[in-house]
């Protein structure tokens, strides 16, 4: 037997082994028998299996003190990083399950969502305590996390239906909803996923998912199963396919997971043909590309909402010249996919359905919500597996001759944008309880270059006015960036169909006659304030930048504010951190970042000749 070969037998006999109810288990043998081997890889900074396995202890033990145990919930309020990798396994290790929770999220939504899961504990890293809110829960930050703690791993029984992880997805009456997975459905993901792609401890996997897309948990846990490790591509790097594709290759990654937008831009790009890169996994919105014949790695695009843990259908990609565009493949291990009609009965073949979704992976339903939980996972039918219960995801589909399934868009008004699923009514919500505004509609943009924007028209009453910049600001406080339209537009009345029901075809084109203007122009007055929108203007795609402008109220997100990130080092030679940006997002706050990192920066050199921020602005020039 070849060593390659033995190394995935070896692994999925240790996954499949009847002891192990949850991936925990796998991690610890592997920690116990590759102490040294490397876990988790951020930067220059490499966490071995060993150190993971001591650290998550302590930090398992310290939240056993504070009442963590089988159903209770952990957050993981941190950026991605070898801590949150830590902290979420130490969820594990204390009973419990986590909670990823973005630093990005506002205020309000994430008091929201904490309060809704019912917390235990929040585990979070000092920069980010001030941002939390105030509550029952214990706050737990990581470099504090105890040396008093015992690193042997506490005793806990954890069984394949107790819970593993929450992850909060947009909800349509305006609030958002946890979705519940249990360590048998992860373990499910897991088995599949070594099989699938025959992973073995020689692998070298990324984490590049946002915090809080579900995405994260199988580029996680099952690498970490099979002694594989995992690397961090650093913030500025993630968002930009060369600079991706560079840090993949230099870093012998062999296995990464890329959004759809970016995937596809990153198959437009040359590859050298010594790259280690063996498989580009996707998913989270419609491919639309195929790879060409040239690539040195395998395309496998992949499917499953939030309530399948993670993946329910998956298929490799052919190169072109295939006319078609790419199916979404077929159902992994133990799950079972139905197109099914209004009726609840399966379609014939080649015909248009609702896709629904049994088995293994199936969430246990949503968090503190019986009733939706009831709505969305009771759907039963004869040839429903075991349990019969089935999950209706929205999503129309029709099976294809060779047995792929093709995705054919949503039932309802479901969008996708940047991979995260959003509820419209959820924006609408928001909207319509700004005072003034009688009535609402949402409509998702795609721009010239790809990029994904939601327009909000507005029926606002006679007598109001409304200021786009407060509303901006009011909405941020509920909703997360992604969620926030880039722009508004004023109309009479809704256009409505012969039901009643929104009729979104309807809504007219947006122009300068019905958009709403932005509030009073403050020009940007210091050279830097000037430097900054110089480079705002293009990246937002706005025509000016006034100084109170808010960089996310204006469209921005983490995905720019990272090429924002990288333009101010071109332009100003110091490193604004994506932290600071949403601390100061507006550009007269920017400004005062820039300038001071410029000032440190002179007084760390000491002699440039250099005394104020203006005079290295004016060198760059």
């Amino acid at each position: 037997m070849e060593p390659e070969t033995q190394l995935i037998d070896d692994a999925l006999k240790t996954l499949s082994s009847g002891g192990n109810a949850c991936v925990l288990q796998w991690i610890e043998q592997r920690s116990q028998a590759n102490p040294g081997a490397p876990a988790v890889i951020g930067g220059e900074s490499v966490l071995t299996y060993g150190e993971l396995d001591r650290q998550a202890n302590r930090l398992a033990n310290h939240l056993r003190s504070l009442g963590v145990g089988p159903e209770k919930l952990v957050g993981v309020y941190m950026e991605r990083s070898q801590g949150s990798v830590i902290a979420a396994l130490a969820a594990f290790k204390a009973g419990g399950a986590y909670l990823p929770l973005d630093p990005s999220l506002p205020e309000e939504r994430l008091a929201s969502m904490l309060s809704d899961a019912q917390v235990t504990a929040i585990v979070t890293a000092s920069p980010l305590c001030h941002r939390l809110p105030q509550g029952p829960w214990k706050v737990v930050c990581s470099e504090e996390s105890s040396a008093q703690y015992s690193d042997v791993a506490p005793q806990v029984e954890i069984s394949a239906d107790n819970l593993a992880y929450v992850i909060y997805t947009s909800g349509s009456t305006g609030q958002p909803k946890g979705v519940e997975i249990t360590h048998g459905s992860l373990m499910n993901l897991a088995q599949w996923h070594v099989r699938a792609f025959q992973v073995t401890a020689a692998d070298r996997a990324t984490l590049q998912a946002a915090v809080g897309f579900d995405a994260a948990v199988w580029e996680v846990w099952p690498y970490l199963a099979t002694g594989a490790s995992v690397a961090i591509p650093p913030e500025q790097v993630r968002n930009h396919p060369e600079a991706v594709r560079d840090w993949l290759t230099a870093n012998g990654i062999t296995i990464t997971f890329q959004p759809t937008a970016m995937a596809e831009r990153m198959l437009a790009l040359k590859w050298p043909a010594t790259t280690t890169l063996r498989l580009l996994l996707t998913g989270a919105d419609a491919l639309r590309k195929r790879p060409p014949k040239n690539l040195p790695f395998t395309l496998v695009n992949n499917y499953g909402p939030t309530e399948c843990t993670v993946v329910a259908t998956s298929g490799v990609v052919h190169p072109e010249p295939e006319a078609a565009l790419p199916s979404i493949g077929r159902a992994i291990d133990n799950t079972e996919i139905q197109i099914l009609d209004a009726h609840m009965r399966p379609v014939a073949h080649g015909e248009s359905g609702e896709i629904y979704i049994g088995g293994a992976g199936l969430a246990r339903g949503y968090r503190n919500n019986p009733a939706l939980t009831q709505e969305r996972f009771s759907q039963r039918s004869a040839s429903a597996g075991k349990s019969g219960r089935l999950y209706r995801t929205g999503d129309l589909a029709r099976l294809l001759p060779n047995g792929e399934i093709e995705f054919l868009g949503r039932v309802d008004e479901q969008i996708k944008i940047r991979g995260f699923r959003v509820e419209p009514g959820e924006i609408v919500s928001a909207l319509n309880a700004y005072p003034g505004i009688q009535a609402s509609a949402v409509s998702l943009l795609g721009a010239e270059n790809g990029e994904k924007r939601l327009a909000a028209y507005l029926v606002v009453a006679p007598e109001a006015q409304v200021a786009v910049t407060e509303l901006r600001e009011a909405l941020a406080r509920r909703l997360p960036e992604y969620m926030l339209p880039s722009i508004f537009a004023r109309i009479a009345s809704l256009p409505l169909n012969r039901n009643g029901k929104l009729d979104s075809s309807a809504l007219p084109a947006l122009n300068e006659s019905n958009t709403l203007p932005e509030t009073e122009f403050v020009p940007p007055a210091t050279l830097v304030e000037k430097r900054l929108a110089s480079i705002l203007v293009p990246l937002l795609r706005v025509e000016r930048v006034s100084a109170k402008d808010n960089f996310f109220l204006l469209g921005g997100h983490s995905l720019l504010g990272t090429q924002l990130i990288t333009k101010i080092k071109e332009n100003f030679d110091v490193e604004l951190s994506l932290l600071s940006l949403f601390d100061h997002p507006t550009l007269e706050e920017m400004s005062v970042e820039v300038e001071n990192l410029i000032l440190a920066k002179i007084g760390a050199t000491n002699g440039n000749g250099a005394s104020n921020p203006s005079a290295v602005v004016q060198e760059k020039q």
